[in-house]
């Protein structure tokens, strides 16, 4: 399993940075300060990436970048507040293999972190891999397939797709039409099922995978595969 430091001062980011990745299949873990991170980088074995903040309490960022770099052959993701190209500039030459302001989301900064595993060699491409993991993200409606190819949700296909997942397992059509239904308007079985075929083409026409909506006859509809909802 592939460990990932996150190296970062800021404790709920840090908190919400372990728990994702170890949801995403990581051994993730965090420090909050350069004197922490240089403590588990003597105890060892190295992690496979570090996630890396410029602002520490007690160390630059940028000098710890150029630190590690020069006795680990670890990746290295910059993550900061700082997003001017001089900064960016500065970060890579310091020895960051990606940089990434924190306002990108989790997803985000679990895509990146693939993509350094697979360019260094540690993990399979996308066209080997034989996860099947989509995510869910609540706050944008954005559903992301394993490709990491993403299309974005209406209200009406998001809110089907969070009942969908939430339940684990099959969701009755009784319990999809009340969570669709609108005030004061009709909502039948012909509503939900061309609201799951509408559905289930876009998500193959932007991913170009197969929409792992399955109908369960008599009862109502089950996602197959693995889903993470953030």
């Amino acid at each position: 399993m592939m460990h990932i430091l996150i190296v970062e001062d800021e404790t709920r980011l840090r908190k919400d940075l372990v728990d994702f990745l170890g949801l995403c299949g990581f051994a993730a873990s965090g420090v909050g300060t350069a004197y922490e991170l240089q403590q588990t980088l003597e105890e060892g074995p190295a992690p496979d990436v570090i996630i890396l903040d410029v602002g520490l309490p007690d160390g630059n960022g940028f000098e710890l970048a150029s630190q590690i770099r020069r006795t680990h052959r670890c990746g290295i993701i910059m993550l900061t507040a700082l997003g001017d190209s001089d900064d960016r500039i500065r970060g890579f030459e310091s020895g960051a293999d990606i940089y990434l302001v924190k306002h990108s989301t989790l997803r985000e900064i679990e895509a990146a972190t693939r993509s350094l595993l697979r360019r260094n060699g540690s993990l399979p491409t996308p066209a080997n891999s034989q996860g099947d993991r989509w995510v869910l993200d609540g706050t944008n409606w954005f559903l992301t397939a394993p490709n990491h190819r993403s299309l974005k949700l209406t209200a009406t296909e998001y809110a089907f797709m969070s009942a969908l997942c939430s339940r684990g397992g099959t969701c009755q059509r009784e319990d999809l039409m009340e969570t669709l239904a609108r005030p004061r308007s009709s909502f039948g079985n012909r509503h939900l099922d061309a609201i799951v075929s509408r559905l289930r083409r876009k998500i193959e026409d932007s991913t170009s995978l197969p929409a792992p909506i399955k109908v369960v006859y008599g009862v109502g509809y089950t996602f197959t595969a693995t889903t993470i909802v953030e």
